[in-house]
């Protein structure tokens, strides 16, 4: 199985670490196709190709070969909106991890989407068991 998975970059890193927790614990249902979301070096100018054109067309090519898209939506990123919407266009199931915090909401657009499975969760161990139920649960 292939998976895409989605984080924050320029919108910001303060989540790096959790991506990265979230990545290596991916690896057990499949092939995750974008490690470099955990890259703890990977700055919010996002650095991770040579042009904006190279990085749009890579990580299309990637989230259109992917089985399923996992993203971590509690920094609000334009770029993972994008990637989100896109998945749902080519009927990718789509799953969102959530951490819920005091006078943010997520946005409508993800939480009001039949298409897309929205879980709040409060810290890694949660996430765990949440993709541990989503990839037994699903038919990919």
């Amino acid at each position: 199985m292939k998976i895409y998975f989605a984080g924050s970059i320029r919108g910001g890193r303060e989540d790096a670490e959790l991506y990265y927790q979230i990545i290596d614990y991916l690896k057990n249902f499949g092939e995750v196709l974008t490690e470099h979301i955990g890259d703890k070096t990977l700055s919010a100018m996002g650095d991770d190709g040579p042009t904006d054109h190279f990085i749009h067309d890579r990580d299309m090519e990637w989230l259109l070969a992917a089985d399923v898209i996992v993203a971590e939506v509690t920094t609000i990123s334009m770029g993972v909106g994008y990637e989100i919407g896109r998945a749902v266009d080519n009927n990718k199931p789509v799953l969102c991890l959530y951490r819920p915090k005091e006078g943010k909401k997520l946005s409508a657009m993800i939480s009001g989407n039949k298409k897309i499975c929205v879980a709040n969760y409060l810290a890694f161990p949660e996430a765990k068991k949440i993709l541990d139920i989503y990839f037994e649960n699903t038919d990919i």
